[in-house]
């Protein structure tokens, strides 16, 4: 049996539920593998503005769900709602389209074109110019694809490879990789980001500066979903958390409520990490 959900009463929470309702729900979605429950029964809530992450041992299903919840997987069973729309069943490029965006624990750019290029390619849900208009060079052609050029620039600034436009993509270390992985994603102008491990494999100025990018996509409106095992990270940038072990939900919180929880120290923190992460 799982332990009791934890959720939290701070004001500050409470006003942002009120004021955001309806945003990114998720009820009772499973995924099932045959005989393996990978997602069982999961419910939360994501509200718009926050940065909310989604942390467990490995094969606690995190990874599983955010497939599901874009189109990867179909899933077994349950609802998944964005703006009001059930998006269970829609394919990932429709995903993309209604404004949630994701990057992938395994690094997927294009090795072979330039960096500037890969940011681009994020533009395209957003283009009118159609097969004629490339092909006759026509001005809504044109305009969009200057548009697309200083539009890629301006988000390589922002995510600190502004100096590498035009270097090939497979010369940039794995750090840098990840963050050209969020430059595209934010190129499709998403309402929320999934942000799957954008920290791992990282070092720890590398790391520091990941957060602060993550801080400053939703200082500039974009809602974030994490999945992601550096517990520093997550208490340091969280504003609330739901914790999977083996496929099923067995807490949620604010950061401080969920390094406190029992059954979550045994399952994923252990007592020192815990205590670590308290002290920062």
């Amino acid at each position: 049996m799982s332990a009791p959900t934890v959720k939290g009463t701070g004001t500050s929470q409470d006003g942002l539920r009120r004021a955001s309702d309806g945003f990114l729900k998720i009820r009772s979605v499973s995924k099932h593998f045959g005989a393996l429950k990978a997602v069982d029964e999961v419910s939360f809530e994501v509200q718009e503005g926050q940065i909310f992450s989604v942390i467990g041992p490995n094969g606690a299903g995190k990874t599983t769900l955010f497939n599901v919840m874009t189109g990867i997987y179909p899933a077994t069973g349950g609802q998944v709602t964005f703006l009001g729309q059930d998006i269970l069943g829609l394919p990932p490029h429709q995903i993309t389209d209604l404004g949630l965006a994701r990057t992938y624990q395994i690094v997927r750019v294009f090795d072979n074109m330039s960096v500037l290029e890969n940011v681009q390619v994020g533009f395209h849900c957003r283009t009118k110019a159609g097969v004629w208009d490339a092909i006759f060079s026509t001005q809504r052609a044109k305009e969009e694809k200057i548009r697309s050029r200083e539009r890629g620039l301006e988000l390589l600034e922002r995510v600190g490879l502004q100096g590498h436009a035009q270097e090939l993509a497979r010369s940039l270390p794995l750090g840098s990789r990840k963050r050209l992985q969020v430059a595209r994603a934010l190129a499709t102008e998403p309402r929320a980001l999934l942000l799957d491990e954008p920290t791992a494999g990282m070092n720890r100025s590398e790391k520091q500066e990941m957060m602060a990018l993550v801080n400053d996509v939703r200082d500039a409106g974009v809602t974030v979903l994490l999945v992601e095992h550096d517990m520093n990270v997550i208490m340091g940038i969280s504003d609330w958390i739901v914790v999977l072990d083996y496929g099923v939900k067995i807490a949620e919180g604010t950061p401080e409520e969920i390094q406190n929880i029992e059954t979550v120290i045994e399952a994923y923190l252990g007592r020192g990490l815990a205590h670590e992460s308290v002290g920062g």
